[in-house]
């Protein structure tokens, strides 16, 4: 009994030999050689595998960079400053300058500029809402206040107001990762440049009905009267589908649209309040002067 059982132990001790040996041959033969730099560009990224790159995740985007050899159109948006040149620095380039962005939500219509009609008691989803209720109110492009672009933001940028119904973003958190914008059925939510000191200018709506009807569904709608076109200088602002769109590639910030809406459809965001006018004292009327009279001399 006692040989039976040594000369199992001896035979699967060989057969465990042979196998190692094996695995060991056809690991070496078919290994996937990775290139150093892959790990070197995945330490730097932050690891949270938002998709703002456009890839599935950082591993992923750590790859694309290694295979096509610099950062040209690459952009890690969630990254902290500087990162995108240390990355260049790894592949032997530079990085090219990307003005910042970040998440804005055009749209204006809170509960008090848009009344509602109605009452959605499904899933509290936007994306399932939009496909079968429609939302609560009249407009049908607005926002629908479930909350999905919420959900979607992994850096803890956007909430939703209560009083207002609406996002609203944390341009210090966010990183302008496009999650937000792409989980918003209704693509309000749209990544513009930050500006010059954080100050920007867009209208803040997507509604395409005609004026009167946009009108009736939301006071703060844009009707499409041209008059934010015809003010602006820089050509920055066009008119299409009976909704104004200012290109933040062209504003000047001069804000003659902003006075010019009749609806207070475009938003001028981080801007100083106006100062207020000093008061003028009334002038005080000036008195005459005295006019001396020479006596007439008798002739």
């Amino acid at each position: 009994m006692s040989n039976l059982i040594l000369t199992a132990v001896i035979v699967l001790g060989l057969t465990g030999l042979v196998l190692g040996i094996v695995l060991y041959i056809v690991s070496r033969k078919f290994a996937v050689e990775v290139d150093p730099r892959i790990p070197q560009i995945q330490e730097l990224l932050p690891g949270a595998n938002c998709g703002g790159c456009g890839f599935p995740g950082c591993p992923a985007f750590a790859e694309a960079c290694v295979k096509q050899g610099s950062v040209k159109g690459l952009k890690c948006s969630a990254s902290k400053d500087g990162v995108m040149d240390q990355i260049a620095a790894i592949l032997g380039g530079e990085a090219e300058h990307q003005d910042p962005k970040v998440a804005v939500v055009r749209c204006n219509g809170s509960c008090a500029n848009r009344p509602g009609l109605n009452r959605y008691d499904g899933v509290k989803r936007c994306s399932i809402a939009n496909m079968t209720a429609g939302g609560e109110t009249g407009c049908f492009f607005g926002c629908l206040g479930c909350g999905d672009c919420v959900a979607a933001c992994k850096f803890d940028a956007i909430h939703m107001n209560p009083e207002t119904g609406l996002p609203e973003v944390d341009q210090d958190k966010c990183t302008a990762c496009g999650m937000c914008a792409t989980a918003c059925p209704r693509r309000i939510i749209e990544l513009r440049n930050k500006g010059k000191l954080d100050r920007r200018v867009y209208v803040s709506c997507v509604n395409k009905d005609k004026g009167p009807v946009a009108k009736k569904a939301c006071a703060a709608a844009c009707i499409g009267c041209g008059k934010c076109v015809k003010v602006c200088p820089f050509e920055a602002i066009t008119l299409e589908n009976n909704l104004a769109y200012i290109d933040f590639t062209k504003c000047r910030l001069c804000k003659k649209c902003v006075a010019e809406c009749p609806q207070g459809t475009i938003l001028a965001v981080n801007f100083p309040a106006p100062k207020p006018k000093p008061e003028v004292a009334p002038s005080e009327a000036p008195k005459p002067e005295a006019v001396s009279e020479t006596p007439k001399t008798a002739e």
